[in-house]
């Protein structure tokens, strides 16, 4: 890892802005617990929303069934996965957001991508694909391409995004959270269609041998 990304990471790891700084809103009820996972080798990014309450427990991304799903969908094991000089996680904010009124998650924080998003992408100059996960996260990257579309029209555009100029490469991929299944149900092209793309796709950048551990530490 480089110096300049060690000593970044160093400091959104110490950010309390949303707590002691808030510019959106009311402060964050609680401690902050940034999570993020980030290497100047890394060639592969999630980019997701924020972390949940499992995470911000256990201060590491997709710690939860969501991450169980997703390296499912990726095709590696826990121990690729949690790589940094393979796998980015670099969520739309950094932390659990807390809960809204009907006990479901809060928005992530619009300071965190504000403040840190460009300058930790321009520590990551290697990265070759970025996995968009949610709205947020497709609104940032993807801006007018999603416009009107919702989540599931961008997923459906999902090849001619892939085959877009843009660099890195982008995919566009619902939340693997398991209130997705009926989704999943609903269109079943993402399985037949796009996860073969996907998993060639991770395959050919984290190198084959990594991929004899698929899934083994998640069963």
């Amino acid at each position: 890892m480089s110096a300049a990304l060690d000593s970044l990471l160093a400091e959104i790891r110490a950010c309390r802005i949303c707590r002691d700084a808030p510019r959106y809103g009311a402060a964050l009820p609680h401690e902050p617990r940034p999570v993020i996972q980030a290497s100047s080798e890394a060639r592969l990014c999630i980019a997701g929303q924020a972390p949940g309450i499992r995470v911000h427990r256990s201060g590491r991304p997709f710690s939860d069934p969501s991450g169980v799903r997703l390296r499912g969908w990726l095709g590696i094991g826990e121990d690729v996965f949690y790589d940094a000089n393979k796998v980015a996680i670099v969520g739309m904010g950094c932390c659990f957001p807390g809960l809204d009124a009907d006990g479901g998650d809060l928005p992530p924080r619009r300071e965190c991508a504000e403040t840190w998003r460009n300058r930790i992408f321009g520590q990551m100059p290697k990265i070759e694909l970025m996995l968009l996960i949610g709205q947020y996260a497709q609104k940032w990257h993807l801006g007018a391409q999603v416009l009107g579309s919702g989540m599931t029209g961008t997923v459906a555009r999902w090849r001619e995004i892939y085959a877009g100029e843009s660099r890195p490469r982008m995919l566009a991929l619902p939340h693997p959270s398991w209130r997705n299944s009926g989704w999943l149900k609903r269109n079943p092209w993402f399985e037949t269609d796009l996860l073969p793309v996907l998993r060639a796709d991770v395959a050919r950048l984290l190198g084959e041998s990594d991929q004899s551990n698929a899934s083994r530490s998640d069963r």
